[in-house]
C-alpha cells in the first residue's frame, strides 16, 4: 500500500539523516519489550551527566526489542571531545542495558568495536562457546574474518 511504502521510506532514510546531522554513536541493543520505555527515559537521564545537549535518535525494530539508540554530538562540545567519551558513553548505555536484562548487541552482532564490551559483560564460558561455534561453522575463518561470531 502507499502508506506502507511511505513508512518504509521514512525508516530507510534514518541512517542517512543520522550521518548528515553528525550522529557519532550508534548502539544496536535489545531489551525486553516492557523495558524499552524505562530504558529510554533512564538512558536519557544518565547521558545528561555528559551533556544536556546530546540529541538521541532512537529507532529500530521495537516490536522485537531491537533498538538503534543513536547519539549526536552536543552543540556545546567539539567532535574530538565527544569521540573521546566513547568508552564512557558505551559503558553508561551498556550497564543500563545489562541491568535491564537486555543485550549490548542485537541485529548487527559483536563485530570488532564491541569485543572489549563483550569481554566486560559476558561470562568467559559464553565467549568461549561463541568462538567454538564460529570455528565449527567456519574452520577456515572466511566468513566475517577476524570476528568471533
Amino acid at each position: 500500500s502507499k502508506q506502507k511504502k511511505e513508512i518504509w521510506s521514512i525508516r530507510e532514510s534514518i541512517p542517512l539523516a543520522n550521518r548528515k546531522i553528525g550522529s557519532l554513536f550508534s548502539n544496536d541493543i535489545s531489551l525486553p519489550l516492557e523495558s524499552i520505555p524505562e530504558f529510554i527515559e533512564e538512558a536519557d537521564k544518565r547521558l545528561s551527566s555528559i551533556s544536556n545537549e546530546i540529541v538521541v535518535n532512537c529507532f529500530g525494530h521495537i516490536g522485537d526489542g531491537n533498538i538503534h539508540y543513536n547519539l549526536t554530538q552536543p552543540r556545546n562540545m567539539d567532535k574530538e571531545t565527544f569521540i573521546n567519551k566513547t568508552s564512557e558513553v558505551n559503558r553508561l548505555i551498556h550497564d543500563l542495558v545489562t541491568k535491564m536484562g537486555g543485550s549490548i548487541s542485537a541485529e548487527h552482532g559483536i563485530g570488532s568495536f564491541k569485543l572489549q564490551e563483550l569481554a566486560h559483560y559476558a561470562e568467559a564460558q559464553k565467549v568461549n562457546l561463541m568462538r567454538t561455534l564460529k570455528e565449527a561453522i567456519d574452520p577456515r575463518g572466511i566468513m566475517n574474518p577476524g570476528k568471533i561470531i
